[in-house]
């Protein structure tokens, strides 16, 4: 693969934007290839990592409660999970360039500073993907990854937070942060700066991950009221409430498309590619998304669970005219052409 004629000549300020987009896309899609192949009986969800440590901890200034103090942190959680059983986690980081591969081996050092920001288990034993996608101009498209080794990354539950029902709403935690090694008691300063899921914790941390992997569904499928319950404050429900509309959430699930002979409801969208109209269609199916829209997420993780080797292999629907692309997850992303 490589750069169109377009994409070679776009400006420096959307050369970075462009590298770090497509960095992540790719980055994302071999995560999850990678890890299908080896858990290839679980599925696997991809999670925007602040979002879901905003639940248990204040990152930043605007977060109530006593920050983290430490801004190195992973961009996504990548979940292997199976309905019922423990959970195994994978942060993922991701960095692009229209460089150099010597450029792409410094991003890679760089990213293990902030994959190294979160610890689930037992410290130093969380698993993890880098990687760095190279977009030269002229020689074609390289992913570089690196696969970081660990015993741990479980989420198994706890006496105190057992794995147990997805279905109910969760709220704000203050857990403490800092990372303690496994000869610290815990009741003294932090060893070092981060955020640690300690065991006590995964049952928690399952719940948190699933739900607001939930909310990034019916988000994309612009249910908002669907997706205010499944956050917490600091993780942006009111962001989604009725009333409230920003421009990143004002979409409103009012449309439906039967696509490779499969039932979807979502949100639609028109744009223009160089002058010519293009019409978006992005959504989840029918009956997933019932699941989804009425709190039923235990419910839709079995089902999509036992339908992720199900969906068509097919990628144009001759009847919208159009590529479609299912996710396992069971949402749908669909493009067409309008006069």
């Amino acid at each position: 693969m490589g750069l169109s004629a377009e994409g070679r000549d776009t400006a420096d300020y959307y050369k970075a934007l462009q590298s770090g987009e497509l960095g992540v896309g790719f980055a994302l899609a071999l995560a999850e290839r990678i890890l299908s192949r080896r858990y290839p009986d679980h599925a696997v969800s991809i999670v925007p990592a602040d979002t879901v440590l905003r639940a248990g901890w204040s990152l930043n200034s605007r977060d109530k409660g006593t920050t983290v103090g430490y801004r190195y942190r992973p961009q996504y959680f990548a979940e292997v999970w199976k309905p019922g059983e423990p959970s195994r986690i994978f942060p993922v980081v991701s960095r692009g360039n229209h460089g150099k591969t010597s450029d792409s081996h410094g991003q890679l050092a760089d990213a293990s500073v902030y994959i190294d920001g979160v610890h689930i288990g037992i410290p130093d034993e969380t698993p993890g993907l880098i990687f760095s996608t190279q977009l030269p101009l002229d020689e074609s498209l390289t992913v570089h990854a690196l696969n970081a080794d660990g015993t741990d990354g479980w989420l198994s539950g706890s006496d105190t937070f057992p794995l147990g029902n997805l279905d109910e709403r969760i709220r704000d935690e203050a857990w403490p942060p800092g990372i303690h090694s496994p000869a610290s008691d815990g009741k003294g300063t932090p060893v070092e700066p981060g955020v640690h899921v300690t065991p006590e914790l995964s049952g928690w941390f399952q719940q948190v991950l699933a739900r607001t992997s939930a909310a990034g569904l019916t988000a994309f499928a612009g249910d908002g009221n669907s997706t205010a319950p499944y956050l917490t404050t600091r993780q942006g429900s009111r962001r989604f409430s009725a009333g409230i509309a920003h421009a990143a959430t004002d979409s409103v699930q009012d449309a439906a498309y039967t696509l490779l002979g499969i039932p979807f409801v979502g949100t639609d969208h028109v744009f223009r590619l160089n002058g010519t109209r293009v019409e978006a269609f992005s959504g989840v199916h029918a009956d997933l998304f019932t699941h989804l829209s009425r709190g039923r997420l235990q419910q839709y993780r079995g089902d999509v669970h036992a339908l992720r080797t199900k969906w068509p292999a097919d990628t144009w629907d001759e009847r919208w005219n159009g590529p479609v692309s299912i996710h396992q997850d069971g949402s749908v992303l669909a493009i067409h052409l309008l006069p």
